[in-house]
């Protein structure tokens, strides 16, 4: 039952996470077929929907009904809607109070099923906190840290937690199995001993990782000197060999964007904001085609690699305009260029303890840097003759 729970939050992930837009945008509704797929930063919708319907945002309320399965993803997850089918919910903060004609799968750091949330299939939940207040016509399957049952369940239970305890409303009527580092004392109502099984775990890292998940409001503390050296250390050597293979592999074209930069640099930045725009308005058009879901990894691989590529050669013109500002040679040789290039990495990374500044001096050095290569690309697509042609598309004489 572990696996299918993991296959069901799998599926949630990859048909409603990727397809996703950025957070921000409004919200959009497609429909392919008899599928709904809704997303946006907050999204608060009364469905009618006759298919299968997916939702996501940062905020997702349903409300209404599903006559298809419904799946629901997000940061805070509410969901009253009735599903007529299985329902799906995956989020930080869970709340289910609709009622799910079939089988119930769920997970969230926190996960509440309310006195209306009544499954009438399985149920399948998984949570740091898990609290079941909604009945459960089948059998219910429960991995959490801390787990309350507050609700009536008719078929079989198996619960894996660190605590567990039974509300007033609680009652097995199939053959409870609990596993738990510590046997811990069943009520006669919620269960009689016959019907009771205990099954012993050792103590197991997971509560452990579970645990850490109280701090997810904080701050990550801060790494070690140590660590900072040796990752800057690695980040240095990074670009060192990335500009060593540039410079080695592609000299002309790489210096035809550097003079680029520094002949326009408004226009590259420029350049770079609609380049940048497309990669990522890529990602909510390639998943919308539902065909195309399966390239949005790479999509995001592209933009990522586009984004490195882009920093690394804005900051190598920026260094060698200023390298030239300073008397350099511009047509220095390759171990000057790398030298200046490592230089510039230094400035910048010691630009980053500046709040704010250092932020936005990266971002444009992005930008620069793909503003570059997009108009270099759209160059060689679309061609850049030097020829004049007339009205009768007749060379000129000039």
């Amino acid at each position: 039952m572990t696996l299918s729970l993991s296959r069901h939050i799998a599926a949630a992930c990859l048909l409603v996470g990727l397809a996703m837009p950025a957070f921000g945008e409004p919200v959009m509704v497609t429909r392919n077929g008899s599928d709904t797929f809704i997303a946006g930063a907050s999204v608060t919708e009364t469905l009618d929907t006759q298919g299968d319907t997916f939702i996501s945002g940062q905020t997702a309320v349903a409300r209404g009904v599903s006559e298809g399965d419904l799946h629901v993803a997000g940061f805070d997850v509410s969901v009253s809607a009735d599903t007529r089918e299985d329902l799906y919910a995956l989020g930080a903060t869970v709340v289910l109070r609709g009622a799910i004609a079939r089988d119930l799968t769920a997970a969230g750091i926190s996960l509440r099923t309310e006195d209306s949330a009544q499954t009438s299939g399985n149920a399948r939940l998984l949570g740091k906190t898990v609290t079941i207040e909604g009945p459960v016509a089948g059998a219910l399957l429960v991995t959490g840290r801390e787990v309350v049952l507050n609700a009536p369940i008719t078929g079989d239970v198996r619960i894996l937690a660190k605590t567990l305890s039974f509300g007033p409303k609680a009652v097995v009527t199939g053959t409870l199995t609990y596993s738990m580092e510590d046997r811990i004392d069943v009520p006669e109502r919620v269960a009689p001993a016959s019907r009771v099984v205990y099954e012993k775990i050792s103590p197991m890292d997971v509560w452990d990782d579970m645990a850490e998940m109280d701090h997810w409001r904080e701050m990550p503390m801060f790494p070690t000197f140590a660590s900072i050296i040796f990752g800057f250390i690695i980040s240095l050597l990074f670009f060192v060999v990335l500009g060593a293979l540039a410079l080695g592999i592609m000299p002309k074209r790489l210096e035809a964007m550097r003079k680029s930069i520094v002949a326009g640099p408004g226009r590259t930045l420029i350049a770079g904001i609609a380049g940048l725009s497309v990669m990522f308005g890529m990602v909510p058009v390639t998943g919308l085609t539902i065909v195309g879901l399966p390239f949005v990894p790479i999509v995001v691989l592209g933009i990522t690699a586009a984004w490195t590529l882009g920093y690394a050669l804005g900051a190598y013109a920026v260094a060698m305009r200023v390298w030239v500002g300073f008397g350099g040679d511009p047509e220095a040789g390759t171990i000057p260029r790398l030298l200046v290039f490592a230089g510039a990495i230094i400035a910048i990374a010691l630009l980053n303890f500046i709040p704010f500044v250092g932020w936005v001096a990266n971002y444009t050095l992005v930008l620069l840097g793909i503003g570059a290569m997009t108009t270099t690309l759209l160059t060689h697509f679309i061609g850049n003759s030097c020829q004049a042609l007339d009205v009768d598309m007749k060379p000129t004489k000039t």
